[in-house]
C-alpha cells in the first residue's frame, strides 16, 4: 500500500469513528405550517385521543377495552376473547406486518411519519417545548446562556410538565390491563401492587427518555425499520425528494431578480428545510435511511416558493423515476398483490369473528388406565371435559356422544342440563360405556357434542378416542 493511500485510509477510517463517537448535538426542529403538518396534527389528535379516551370507555356496566390478563380474558366493545382465541392475534398481526409493507411500497415511510408512537409522543413533547421555552432561536438562544435563575425556572417548568405527561401516559398504558377507574383510586391513595407501580413508571420513563431526550437517535439508531426500508423501496415509491435539476445551483437572491439570468436555480439557499427537519438531515443531498417521511421540507419549502413567487414542488413527494425523467408505475404488481392480501386477510378476520362460536370444547382421556370392565361387563373408559362458556351470558348445555353404536354416558342425567355462568369454565368429569361386542378394534373415534339449550347455535363438536380390547 502506498503512502498516499495508507493516508487516505487512515482519514476514511477517522471520519467513521467521528461520525460513530461524535457527540450529539441537539437538533431544534422549526415550527412549520401547511398541508402535511395539518394531517401529522391531525394523526397526533387521532392517536392520543384513542389512546387517552379508550379506556374510559364503558360498555354494559364494563370498560369497554380491557385485557384482563390475571382472568385471561379480552374485553373489545361487546366481544370477549379468550386464550384459545390466538389465532386472531396472529392473523391481526400478519395485517398489520402486510400493512407496513404495502404503505412502505406505495409511499414510504407513512408509518414513521405520522403514526408511530415515537413520531406522535415526540410531536407532543416539542409542543411543550416551545410553549414553555419559546420558537427555535429563543431555544437555541437558553441553551446557550449560562445557568441562572431564569434558565433553571423554565427548564424545570418544561421537564415538570413532560414528567407529569409521560407519568400519566404509563398510568394509562396500565389502565388498559386494570381496570382504569380501580387504577386511578389506588394511585390516589398509592395501593399499587408492585407490577403495576413497575409498568406506569417504566412506560412513564420510557416516553420521557425517548419523546424528551433521545428524539431522533430512537429513529436514527435503534430503531430496525430504517435499516430494511430501501429493501422494499424500488424506483416508483414514492418519497419525498429535492428536485436537482431544478433546483441547482443553490443561491440566495432578491425577490424580484431573474434568477435564471444569474445562472441559478429555484433553491434560494435557506436552509429552511433543514431547519425544520426533526432528524436533522438535508434532504438536498439525497434519499437518507435518516428521513423519516414527516414531510416537514415539503411544507416549509412550498411556503418559501410562495414568497419567491416560484412555482411550488422543489421539494415534493416524487419517485426516482419521474426525477429520471422516466415512466411513473404507482400502481404496480407489488402494490397490488399487498392490497388483495390485505383485503383477503382483512376479510378473514372479520368473517371468522362473527362466526365465531362463544364456546370452547377440550376433552382430556384419563390416561392412568387404557381401560377398565364394570360389573355388567360393558368397557368403560374416563374423561374430563372442560367446557367454557365464552358469552357475556349463562347458559344450560347438554351433552351428547356418538361414534359406536352402543357409546353411553354412564351417569346420564348429569349430562342432560349443564349449567355454565357467564366467562366461567366447568370441569367435568365422564364415563363413557360400550358393549365390547361393538368395539371391533383398540381405538376407536369417539364424538363429543355440547349444545346450548336456549340457543342451538352455540354449539361445539370435538372427537377423541376410546381404548378397548382387541377382538
Amino acid at each position: 500500500m502506498t503512502t498516499k493511500s495508507k493516508q487516505s485510509h487512515q482519514t476514511h477510517s477517522q471520519d467513521i469513528q467521528d461520525v460513530l463517537y461524535a457527540k450529539r448535538e441537539k437538533i431544534y426542529p422549526r415550527e412549520v405550517h401547511g398541508v402535511f403538518a395539518n394531517l401529522r396534527v391531525l394523526g397526533v389528535i387521532t392517536l392520543l385521543g384513542l389512546y387517552y379516551i379508550v379506556p374510559w370507555l364503558t360498555w354494559d356496566g364494563r370498560q369497554a377495552v380491557l385485557f384482563d390478563l390475571p382472568e385471561r380474558k379480552f374485553y373489545i366493545l361487546n366481544l370477549v376473547f379468550w386464550p384459545q382465541d390466538f389465532f386472531y392475534l396472529a392473523l391481526l398481526l400478519v395485517i398489520a406486518a402486510l400493512s407496513l409493507f404495502f404503505f412502505t411500497a406505495l409511499a414510504g415511510r407513512l408509518w414513521c411519519g405520522y403514526a408511530c408512537p415515537q413520531t406522535v409522543w415526540t410531536e407532543v413533547f416539542l409542543w411543550i417545548e416551545r410553549k414553555v421555552e419559546g420558537d427555535r432561536p429563543k431555544q437555541m438562544k437558553l441553551d446557550k446562556a449560562p445557568w441562572r435563575w431564569h434558565k433553571f425556572r423554565i427548564k424545570a417548568t418544561k421537564h415538570a410538565i413532560w414528567i407529569v405527561f409521560s407519568v400519566y401516559t404509563g398510568f394509562t398504558f396500565v389502565g388498559f390491563f386494570t381496570p382504569i377507574r380501580e387504577l386511578a383510586m389506588q394511585f390516589y391513595t398509592w395501593e399499587l401492587s408492585p407490577w403495576e407501580s413497575f409498568w406506569i413508571f417504566f412506560y412513564g420513563f420510557a416516553t420521557y427518555g425517548n419523546a424528551g431526550w433521545m428524539r431522533e437517535q430512537v429513529c436514527i439508531y435503534m430503531c430496525p425499520y430504517a435499516r430494511f426500508q430501501s429493501a422494499m423501496f424500488d424506483n416508483n415509491t414514492l418519497i419525498i425528494s429535492y428536485d436537482e435539476k431544478r433546483g441547482d445551483p443553490k443561491g440566495s437572491r432578491k425577490k424580484n431578480t431573474d434568477h435564471r439570468a444569474q445562472g441559478l436555480g429555484d433553491c434560494i439557499d435557506c436552509t429552511m428545510c433543514v431547519q425544520v427537519c426533526p432528524t436533522g438531515i438535508d434532504i438536498r443531498e439525497g434519499l437518507q435511511y435518516q428521513c423519516i417521511g414527516c414531510a416537514a421540507c415539503i411544507d416549509v419549502c412550498d411556503d418559501v416558493m410562495d414568497k419567491m413567487n416560484y412555482p411550488k414542488g422543489l421539494i415534493r413527494y416524487t419517485t426516482q423515476n419521474a426525477l429520471m425523467g422516466q415512466a411513473v408505475r404507482v400502481i404496480r404488481p407489488r402494490v397490488i398483490l399487498y392490497a388483495i392480501l390485505l383485503c383477503g386477510l382483512f376479510a378473514s378476520l372479520v368473517y371468522s369473528i362473527s362466526q365465531r362460536i362463544p364456546l370452547e370444547l377440550d376433552i382430556i382421556r384419563d390416561r392412568r388406565a387404557l381401560y377398565q370392565e364394570n360389573d355388567q361387563g360393558l368397557i368403560e373408559n374416563v374423561y374430563t371435559l372442560k367446557i367454557i362458556n365464552m358469552d357475556q351470558q349463562d347458559h344450560n348445555y347438554q351433552l351428547s356422544v356418538s361414534g359406536l353404536p352402543s357409546l353411553s354416558i354412564v351417569n346420564q342425567a348429569q349430562s342432560q342440563n349443564i349449567h355454565i355462568k357467564a366467562g366461567s369454565v366447568l370441569s367435568l368429569p365422564l364415563r363413557l360405556s360400550v358393549d365390547p361386542i361393538d368395539i371391533k378394534k383398540p381405538s376407536n373415534t369417539i364424538y363429543f357434542k355440547v349444545m346450548a339449550k336456549d340457543n342451538p347455535a352455540l354449539v361445539q363438536q370435538e372427537d377423541n378416542r376410546f381404548l378397548g380390547p382387541r377382538n
